[in-house]
């Protein structure tokens, strides 16, 4: 889909070996340590989108929250499982449902935010922007960021800084060039 009106952007924590999660999906090991960081610029990027494009399991986390950290964006989950009567969000079997529903509902910056769902977005070139927040800790194993890519994805640097705690937070933004 090259004729996207709507900017995709990820932020993200991981583990200095690059994972976003344990095998079981825990993410305490972040979680306990990220208020030591300081300020990463997550309000600030929360507040300049729109819309949210969830996975199902990240969207089933979010509910273990206690609260909904969304409102008033629009929230779209992508899963060919997932039944829910949540108001708040909309449910889409295939990528290709999720995009024409980012256009047709006039998604202008959009938070892709799921281990599977990020992969499968830079699997099929569609993230636009990635902040990536690297907590000092190694975990061993577990859900990685990255998964297997067809063809390398150019990235360029575009803000580099070191955090509080010894965190270190990276953007880049894909170089289509």
């Amino acid at each position: 889909m090259t004729d996207r009106t709507f900017h995709t952007a990820v932020t993200i924590g991981v583990s200095l070996d690059g994972y976003i999660a344990r095998p079981d999906g825990d993410i305490e090991w972040l979680t306990t340590r990220g208020a030591e960081a300081g300020d990463t610029g997550y309000l600030e990027f929360l507040a300049g989108i729109d819309t949210l494009a969830l996975g199902r399991k990240t969207y089933e986390k979010v509910l273990t929250f206690g609260f909904w950290p969304y409102e008033g964006k629009q929230v779209a989950v992508l899963s060919s499982t997932l039944t829910t009567d949540d108001a708040r969000v909309t449910v889409h079997r295939t990528l290709d449902d999720l995009l024409a529903h980012l256009t047709s509902s006039g998604a202008q910056r959009v938070y892709v935010d799921g281990g599977q769902l990020i992969q499968t977005f830079l699997r099929e070139d569609l993230l636009d922007e990635i902040t990536i927040t690297t907590a000092p800790v190694l975990i061993g194993s577990g859900i990685p960021l990255y998964g297997a890519l067809d063809r390398d994805v150019d990235l360029r640097l575009t803000a580099a800084k070191v955090l509080d705690a010894g965190f270190m937070q990276t953007t880049y933004v894909r170089d289509r060039a």
